[in-house]
């Protein structure tokens, strides 16, 4: 597992950033327990202002056929979602539509990378498409739809 610092900001403080190995730089967030068991999950800011997403496939990820499973490529989908819209988002959000193409297998010890955009932000809705690709073979294709939500107060016990 990757060495991890948080990034110094109070508007995100589940952001994190990799000091050590392959992803070096790259972030992720520490709030879903899912994507932690899962990933890790990393994704990047391009000089351009586009975010790229990447995960290195292990053997966790596999199918009983050793692929990536398809639950792990949709997973990941999601993730790509939130990091897609990451120029958009200022608050919490749920995704509310998702659709995908499998395209072709990946298998351990390959770079997974995900490039996407936003076709559409409104008031409470973002939607998103993307692809999933390893060495520059096109291996899933997705869209979604983010909802903005706002935080309900938490519930109190016995009120």
């Amino acid at each position: 597992m990757h060495e991890l610092t948080k990034v110094p900001s109070t508007r995100r403080p589940d952001l994190h950033v990799a000091t050590d190995g392959e992803f070096t730089g790259w972030r992720t967030w520490v709030r879903d327990s899912f994507e932690s068991h899962i990933g890790p999950f990393w994704h990047k800011i391009e000089d351009d202002g586009s975010v790229r997403s990447a995960f290195r496939v292990e053997k966790k990820h596999l199918n009983g056929s050793g692929n990536v499973h398809g639950g792990c490529f949709m997973a990941f989908a999601d993730y790509c979602l939130f990091a897609i819209a990451t120029h958009e988002l200022d608050g919490p959000a749920v995704t509310t539509n998702f659709a995908c193409d499998f395209l072709d297998a990946a298998r351990e010890g390959e770079l997974v990378e995900c490039v996407g955009e936003v076709s559409r932000a409104g008031g409470s809705l973002i939607f998103l498409r993307g692809k999933l690709t390893s060495a520059g073979r096109p291996l899933f294709t997705f869209s979604g739809t983010i909802k903005r939500v706002k935080r309900k107060p938490a519930l109190q016990p016995n009120a």
